[in-house]
């Protein structure tokens, strides 16, 4: 019709983004919330603190590449 695909839609990528950043900010608090519970219960809470919030960006890091990754696979096609 106008020769413009699906995957051109604006509003697609600003929801992306957004998914993306929602996605590891959750990843991001539940490792922290993780990490001060362990601490207070296996002791050195700042040490399992940052544990908890460096495993959490990790998570949310490799979480948000399967999603941009599963996105471009469905674009494509």
């Amino acid at each position: 019709m106008n020769g413009k695909s699906n995957s051109d839609n604006p509003w697609k990528a600003a929801a992306l983004v957004g998914a993306l950043g929602v996605n590891v900010g959750i990843c991001v608090f539940l490792g922290y919330w993780l990490g001060s519970w362990a601490g207070e219960r296996f002791g050195d809470p700042k040490a399992w603190t940052v544990g908890g919030l460096l495993v959490g960006l990790a998570v949310g890091i490799l979480s948000a590449i399967l999603i941009v990754r599963k996105v471009l696979k469905d674009s494509d096609g």
